[in-house]
């Protein structure tokens, strides 16, 4: 099965188009999509209630794919409000259950910050923070291309194929070593694909606000030509895997959904156990 999405349901305007209660945006979106990567987790752990809502507000099968919170990849410090980085683990953890007991917890994503390179010590705290946040499924996102080196490349795929972590597929722009190849492998019965597009000069900036950073990092749109190349190399995985996860998050200028809504209609797929589209006059 090949499920495709967005990152967040916020900030997709073109699918809110008359819509004139902010609060049904997460089941407008579930009536476009079956899968939603969950990235407010990203910024603070949730409380149950929250978490419940937003499974109550979808369908049976949607899917959250659910980013692990930055003091779990080391993109800030924990410590200014827990005693142990295991009493992360186990907020974070605590806040999946009811995800989970609904069936609606895909996997989750732990995606490190382009500082995180390939070294001993690193490759250690990989197995602890999968080993942390079992029985749930895990995803890895490197952000540094020391994994993926000709030394290295084919030992960072079976050192997450031997851990049972679902190898994170990214297309984003070749900028340096903070950024990654596109390495059409999978290590796991799951693939996953994640879309940043293909700004580098975006990708680069220095000495950005957060609100400045977000709009110009992902600012990009993707032509016919590279969603027919995206679709020969998910034509690839088929072969590979059993069920293909690709989410967009090329939102900067606004340009994910429309490339979602293009690539679902370039697959020839059509998504049964989706929300009801709202009707609108015009």
């Amino acid at each position: 099965m090949i499920y495709i999405g967005l990152t967040g349901w916020g900030d997709h305007d073109d699918l809110y188009t008359g819509l004139t209660n902010k609060k049904d945006k997460l089941t407008t979106y579930s009536s476009f999509f079956p899968i939603v990567e969950l990235d407010a987790t990203y910024y603070a752990i949730q409380r149950t209630s929250v978490v419940e809502k937003w499974c109550s507000e979808t369908p049976k099968e949607f899917k959250f794919i659910v980013k692990a919170h930055q003091y779990m990849t080391g993109h800030s410090d924990y410590r200014s409000h827990y005693a142990s980085i295991r009493e992360v683990f186990k907020a974070f953890k605590d806040m999946l259950y009811p995800m989970a007991e609904q069936n609606k917890l895909g996997f989750v994503l732990l995606q490190f910050p382009p500082w995180f390179d390939c070294t001993g010590e690193n490759i250690r705290y990989v197995k602890f923070a999968k080993t942390m946040l079992e029985p749930f499924k895990v995803a890895v996102e490197f952000r540094n291309q020391t994994w993926f080196k000709s030394e290295f490349k084919e030992e960072t795929l079976s050192f997450l194929h031997d851990n049972d972590i679902i190898h994170s597929i990214c297309d984003e722009p070749q900028a340096g070593i903070g950024s990654i190849p596109f390495v059409n492998r999978v290590t796991d019965e799951t693939a996953f694909i994640r879309l940043h597009g293909r700004n580098a000069h975006g990708w680069t900036q220095k000495d950005l606000t957060q609100e400045e950073w977000r709009n110009v990092r992902y600012l990009y749109d993707y032509s016919k030509e590279e969603l027919e190349w995206l679709k020969r190399q998910v034509e690839i995985l088929r072969h590979k895997t059993k069920d293909i996860y690709i989410v967009f998050n090329n939102n900067s200028g606004g340009h994910a959904s429309g490339n979602a809504q293009d690539f679902i209609e370039m697959m020839g797929i059509k998504y049964t156990g989706l929300s009801p589209k709202q009707l609108r006059l015009f």
